[in-house]
């Protein structure tokens, strides 16, 4: 560990790690196993409120990786409340400057010449000051603004000793992981050294500007047909590990909806617009930005961009491309079975699709999870965030009840491949929400299941085919089975949990055929509908099918009572 601030920063960081562990472990596991489980739950907004708070202090006042984990937390809106997030949102923008002179020196150490020589002008006030590097706007000498086509640049320079920073944090986080692998409420959930790995591996190759260089001109290659998406140029005569100098596409800031109005662009459009860039990412080109915040983001009118559109078209410009992510091979299958099931709202599927992404545990029983999945579907899916935000928070409230045991052991865990891929869906969903309050994630998804589904071709048919036989399989074992059932009940050879099961089974007896064929009709009139397309003849077939089920849903349940 370098020197004794190396281990005055490890050890700081260790012990609020051991005091914040040691009060979650008081409160959520010892007073509930004494009976006291309510006085944890009284106080659990406070105490996350208090913890947030705190964190936020230590990472502004220590920066390095403290950062980056504050706002990885931040976004984390799907499992932490907001009372938590809130406290930690903007905490990039609190990480004090370090002066230019220290910049000056690495940067000239690291060019091998006086920045006079190479630029023509440099701007000592930062355009950004992150937690491991800073931005300068500057001027390319009259050579190198020749050969790169463009002379306003910007530079970026780590912070002085951000290596030695981000190596002890790292130990720090390494330690902190252990402990966590051996709390069984966590290890059961993610593989915590691993994540950790992931996470410093990230944080390595963010601070290396070389890096950053071959992932961006990758990125441009894969939008090299797509006018409306533009990064920056790399100067790489004046680039090195520690510094990299970029064309200035700096622009309207992506969420600044005001600006964009005013230059005659809807937010609504730069909102749908970069979800369709984000998708590609994930789901074409399996490599992303991993990072779409909006300090990352522009939107440059045509007039500005020169990029031979129409007067009233813009570019979608992305910068910084140290933090991306890769979708290996062996997932796209899988998170193409995942966007399918949800397109189609199909909660079996999707628990299906879950499990080969290895988002659940691989002993899980997921019967009960496919039930909540589907109930979610029935009661929210299709909605958007503004329909969401505005139902009754009671609806939340009485299906968090009705499911409150599978919800509590839900059988999922945190895939490490799966971390980056997350944080930029989950930016990329809050900021089209931002730009658009009534924007809806599934008319995103939509397309590229529907694509997905047309590049299946002839699989198709036979998929739903053998569906359908399944289905019709099913229909003819169920009153067989529920008899059978009923009988091991009457018999006492069966050991009920619930009084209401006897109940609750008759009632399905009588139910099952209708709902049976009812699905059977849904999914061939949608199957139909999407085939149809491009398969007029087959799409037609399938939905004439429809009929038939349908026909046996509407009748075959009346006069049973």
């Amino acid at each position: 560990m370098p020197g004794t601030r190396g281990n005055a920063r490890y050890r700081r960081i260790i012990r609020f790690a051991a005091r914040q562990l040691a009060t979650t472990w008081w409160y959520e596991i010892a007073l509930p196993s004494m009976g006291l489980g309510r006085v944890a739950e009284r106080t659990r907004t406070r105490r996350l409120q208090k913890f947030a708070r705190k964190y936020r202090v230590l990472a502004v006042d220590l920066g390095g990786l403290l950062i980056k984990l504050g706002q990885f937390m931040s976004s984390r809106l799907d499992v932490l409340p907001p009372e938590f997030t809130a406290e930690l949102e903007g905490l990039q923008d609190e990480v004090p400057a370090v002066p230019f002179g220290a910049i000056r020196a690495l940067a000239e150490a690291e060019l091998g010449v006086p920045l006079t020589h190479v630029y023509a002008s440099v701007d000592e006030t930062p355009v950004a000051a992150a937690s491991l590097g800073q931005a300068y706007r500057a001027t390319l000498g009259t050579h190198d603004a020749e050969s790169a086509g463009f002379n306003s640049v910007i530079i970026k320079v780590q912070r002085p000793g951000i290596e030695d920073i981000v190596a002890v944090d790292l130990a720090a986080l390494r330690k902190v992981g252990g402990w966590l692998s051996r709390v069984r409420l966590v290890n059961r959930r993610a593989n915590m050294p691993a994540l950790v790995e992931e996470f410093a591996l990230t944080s390595l190759q963010e601070i290396d500007y070389i890096n950053e260089g071959v992932n961006l001109e990758r990125f441009a290659e894969n939008f090299a047909d797509n006018p409306r998406v533009r990064v920056p140029s790399v100067v790489w005569e004046r680039t090195t590990r520690r510094v990299v100098t970029l064309e200035d596409v700096t622009a309207i800031k992506i969420s600044d909806a005001a600006a964009l109005r005013e230059a005659g662009i809807d937010p609504s459009d730069v909102a749908h617009e970069f979800a369709r860039v984000m998708f590609d990412q994930f789901f074409v080109h399996g490599f992303f930005h991993a990072d779409p915040h909006p300090g990352n983001l522009f939107v440059t009118p045509a007039a500005d961009a020169g990029a031979g559109l129409d007067d009233d078209a813009w570019t979608l410009t992305f910068i910084d491309f140290g933090m991306m992510g890769e979708v290996p091979t062996t997932l796209r299958g899988t998170l193409r079975g995942l966007i399918i099931a949800a397109a189609a709202r199909d909660g079996r599927g999707m628990v299906a699709a879950m499990g080969g992404a290895g988002v659940l545990l691989p002993s899980a029983d997921t019967q009960e999870l496919e039930t909540v999945m589907t109930e979610v579907f029935a009661r929210f899916g299709g909605m958007g965030f503004a329909e969401l935000r505005e139902l009754d928070p009671r609806e939340f409230h009485n299906f968090a009840m009705e499911f409150s045991e599978v919800l509590f052991e839900l059988p999922f865990q945190l895939p490490e491949n799966l971390l980056l891929l997350y944080r930029a869906a989950s930016l990329t969903s809050g900021l089209c929400s931002s730009l658009d309050p009534g924007y809806n994630i599934w008319d995103s998804i939509e397309p590229y299941a529907q694509q997905l589904i047309r590049e299946e071709g002839g699989n198709l048919a036979k998929d739903v085919a053998q569906q359908a036989w399944d289905v019709a399989g099913t229909v003819w074992r169920l009153p067989g089975r529920v008899d059978g059932l009923i009988s091991r009940v009457e018999e006492g050879t069966l050991a009920v949990q619930s009084p209401k099961l006897e109940k609750a089974v008759r009632r399905a007896e009588r139910t099952s055929r209708r709902a049976v064929w009812a699905i059977l009709f849904g999914g061939l009139l949608i199957a139909g509908a999407i085939v149809r397309a491009d398969d007029a003849g087959l799409g037609s077939a399938l939905m004439l099918a429809a009929a038939v089920p349908g026909l046996v849903a509407v009748l075959g349940g009346r006069g049973r009572g």
